[in-house]
């Protein structure tokens, strides 16, 4: 598009507010892409009725949810109308409204000169239809120029209020409304010492915002929870510097609960461009102590259909690495959802990323488990020995097989999930009840050795 000549002017009694007027403003963003936007501002409204027009707010806002008020004149300040301006300006939407209309098109010769033509726009559909001189052109070179700004049309979202104001000093004025396409989310760093006993832990927000506005030196909150929204019919990086320094510094974020929510307050101000992603930290943790089991699960179906007679079949050994979210373990802070991956130095010295895992919000005082991944040198089996059904009831028998290709001796943990209600008839080691539904046993496999468990259990039809 080229130059665009205006020769209308605005009208006097309108009153505009831009980001200039801002005084303070603060971002709340809650992780299911919504921010709440409360920008305050100092406006000297004229007394009387008039219209305000307040810019540079996002392009994501939701007009249904803004709340305006004077906070130092509250009984002063009455809003009568709102309209939310969205018809944003572009190239397509500056022709559509000069269809049927004359404009002026310039080119550049090579020489540098100007040549202007007169034209009827006759269309804008996929392209543009002239008629100049009257001979019909599909499309034509150069720059096209308006002779002025259509109405109804604004360079940026602009919200406008009918007023009746009865105070004609300057007054603070805060609107607050919610955006879409602002969220954050956690992420964690996890760095296991050589002997998987101990661990040193980073959380990171990692905030992106797509609002359609930037919010210069605001102040931050984030809100951790599954806050409900009525659906309308319409409308990373991994940070690895941990290791070198053990002196933790003042956490940034003060969490607080809120209603069924955690919010955490940057203790700062910071500024969020549009298009931007901002990761800020969130926690340091050192000498977190943490337990590495090995882990065989089985599934609850497995009780109630006949395998028996079949080829063993190889289940995955998984590797977990279980944390207590205490202050005694150096934790202690409510952990927001996120996704938390692990890293260990090699022999070498080198750092190295072992796994990840999701993490769901996690109180404190609660055990956070992650699955790293499945173990290489450990290999297990299970066979089906016995089935027997009658109509109250099914009896099966079990063998499953431990081999350890590890360098010493190890225990994996053997978790059978168990549906409705059930009995261990015999076992060759003794298991937990881990709750109603869940049974243990806990098998020590020596290096390069084979250990098999079986075991005969009854479960009663639902």
């Amino acid at each position: 598009m080229g130059a665009l000549f205006i020769s209308g002017a605005s009208h006097a009694a309108d009153l505009t507010s831009s980001i200039d007027d801002q005084k303070s403003v603060e971002v709340t963003v809650y992780n299911s892409n919504i921010g709440l936007v409360k920008d305050t501002r100092r406006i000297q409204i004229p007394e009387g009725e008039g219209e305000l027009r307040f810019m540079d707010v996002a392009s994501g806002i939701l007009p249904y949810t803004v709340h305006i008020q004077s906070v130092d004149s509250p009984d002063s300040l009455n809003v009568l109308e709102q309209n939310y301006e969205y018809d944003l300006m572009d190239s397509n939407k500056l022709l559509d409204k000069y269809v049927g209309k004359n404009i002026k098109i310039m080119t550049m010769s090579h020489e540098n000169k100007k040549d202007i033509v007169e034209a009827t726009l006759l269309s804008n559909n996929e392209g543009q239809i002239y008629k100049i001189n009257n001979e019909i052109y599909l499309g034509y070179p150069g720059s096209q120029i308006l002779p002025e700004l259509p109405e109804n049309l604004i360079a940026k979202p602009t919200l406008t209020w009918d007023y009746d104001n009865r105070n004609p000093l300057p007054q603070i004025i805060q609107v607050a409304y919610l955006t879409d396409n602002i969220t954050w989310q956690a992420d964690y760093i996890v760095v296991v010492n050589k002997e998987d006993t101990s661990a040193d832990i980073e959380g990171w927000v990692t905030l992106d915002n797509k609002s359609g506005a930037t919010y210069r030196n605001a102040r931050l909150k984030l809100v951790a929870g599954q806050v409900n929204r009525v659906q309308a019919a319409e409308p990373v990086r991994a940070r690895m510097g941990m290791q070198a320094m053990k002196a933790a510094f003042a956490p940034q974020f003060q969490e607080q609960t809120f209603f069924e929510y955690h919010i955490y307050d940057l203790q700062r101000r910071t500024t969020i461009k549009d298009n931007q992603t901002k990761q800020v930290q969130l926690l340091q943790a050192y000498g977190v102590g943490i337990e590495k089991e090995y882990l065989v699960r089985g599934e609850q179906n497995y009780f109630y259909n006949n395998y028996s007679g079949g080829e063993p079949l190889k289940v995955p050994v998984n590797v977990t690495l279980t944390f207590k979210n205490s202050q005694a373990n150096h934790m202690g802070m409510p952990l927001p959802s996120g996704t938390i991956r692990l890293y260990k130095k090699d022999a070498r010295d080198s750092m190295e990323f072992a796994g990840e895992d999701s993490l769901g919000h996690t109180p404190k005082d609660e055990n956070v488990e992650i699955k790293a991944g499945e173990a290489f040198d450990i290999v297990a089996t299970r066979t089906q020995t016995d089935f027997q059904q009658n109509q109250r009831s099914y009896e099966t028998a079990w063998e499953i097989a431990v081999r350890n290709h590890k360098d010493g001796k190890i225990r994996v943990g053997l978790v059978e999930p168990v549906n409705g209600d059930w009995e261990v008839l015999e076992s060759s080691i003794p298991y937990k009840k881990l709750d109603a539904h869940t049974i243990r046993f806990d098998a020590d496999v020596d290096k390069d050795q084979e250990v098999k468990v079986t075991y005969r259990i009854r479960v009663w039809n639902q």
